[in-house]
């Protein structure tokens, strides 16, 4: 058995980087099912298992009837200190960006809110639900938390473009630090939904918390990514 999962561990490898040195390029086809079992002396079995694995992962897709096609290059996003929006970010890589509002409404301010903003309880807090897509398909889908008195009746435009551009260029609040948590979740009947992923599908879960150059915090949002639709760059730089 350890000797399988090794087999098709190496097979799943081999495959991908051939994928990222773009010897299969997007919307390849790649050989049939027989003839990798023939070029790695390997079962179908142990073959079908690493592309089951890279096909969840996001790096295959199939096709009834047709085969199995190299899928489209994930969404890259970066962690690190940037000042890009989501759509420069986007275009950057060939692909354009869109945002959609589900909703917006205001809520009281439950306990949790009030620790995570450092409001009253009950205080009027926009809560902004959207989607952001690249090249039609959904990425990412956000909530985000802004109180009514950082920035009273946030409108659907300016949720459409950049949160954090419209807090400063209409409401003359600038964001100065962002502190974010990020782990692995499963996708659950809302993300499933707005994502257009199947229930419990692997995804990126990215909490933020956003000050002022006060250190008063102005956001704070919960953001679910498709683990097969996105990755992410962190780049670090270390003094001398």
């Amino acid at each position: 058995m350890e000797k399988n999962k090794s087999l098709h561990a190496y097979i799943k490898e081999e495959l991908l980087n051939r994928i990222k040195a773009n010897k299969y390029l997007p919307g390849d086809k790649i050989p049939p099912e027989l003839e990798l079992c023939k070029d790695f002396g390997v079962s179908r079995t142990t073959v079908r298992t690493a592309l089951n694995q890279l096909t969840l992962e996001g790096y295959l897709v199939r096709k009834q009837g047709k085969g199995t096609f190299v899928a489209d290059q994930k969404v890259k996003q970066t962690l690190t200190q940037t000042v890009k929006r989501y759509s420069d970010q986007v275009a950057i890589q060939g692909k354009e960006a869109e945002i959609t509002v589900i909703a917006i409404t205001v809520i009281p301010a439950d306990d949790y809110l009030v620790n995570q903003l450092d409001v009253t309880l009950n205080d009027p807090i926009q809560r902004i639900d959207r989607v952001r897509k690249a090249n039609g398909n959904a990425t990412q889908y956000e909530i985000s938390y802004i109180p009514w008195n950082i920035a009273p009746g946030i409108t659907e435009k300016q949720a459409k473009t950049s949160l954090y551009a419209a807090l400063k260029d209409d409401f003359n609040v600038h964001i100065a630090k962002t502190i974010e948590h990020i782990e692995i979740t499963l996708a659950d009947e809302r993300c499933s939904k707005h994502l257009h992923c199947e229930l419990n599908a692997p995804c990126f879960h990215i909490e933020t918390i956003a000050e002022n150059d006060k250190k008063e915090k102005i956001e704070y949002s919960r953001a679910y990514f498709r683990g097969d639709k996105t990755n992410f760059v962190i780049e670090r730089n270390y003094p001398l």
